[in-house]
């Protein structure tokens, strides 16, 4: 179980990022983060770009929704994505149980 936190209608959680990978997907958990492997490098913003994509893909929500609100510059972020609730939770649950999409 990843921990979160609940602010109404933003989830947020940890993110561990594995940039350089050969393909981008969501591994399950690692250290109470959700892992997510990004095939982009990390120059330039590139790695958090695809993470954003990534995440608003797995979570059914707008790119705009999904937010790095620390960690831009390293590997272990944290995340604010807008929605509901219960159903943001209820897929963060099946993603780091799970893993790939």
């Amino acid at each position: 179980m990843i921990p979160y936190t609940n602010n109404g209608e933003q989830l947020h959680f940890k993110v561990h990022v594995v940039p350089g990978s050969s393909r981008s997907e969501i591994a399950g958990s690692h250290n109470d983060s959700l892992r997510v492997r990004v095939a982009a490098r990390p120059i330039e913003g590139a790695a958090n770009e695809e993470l954003i994509l990534i995440l608003a893909k797995a979570f059914k929500v707008s790119k705009g929704s999904v937010r790095i609100v620390s960690g831009a510059r390293g590997r272990a972020k944290q995340v604010s994505i807008e929605g509901d609730p219960e159903r943001l939770i209820e897929l963060l649950v099946a993603k780091a149980d799970n893993g790939r999409q």
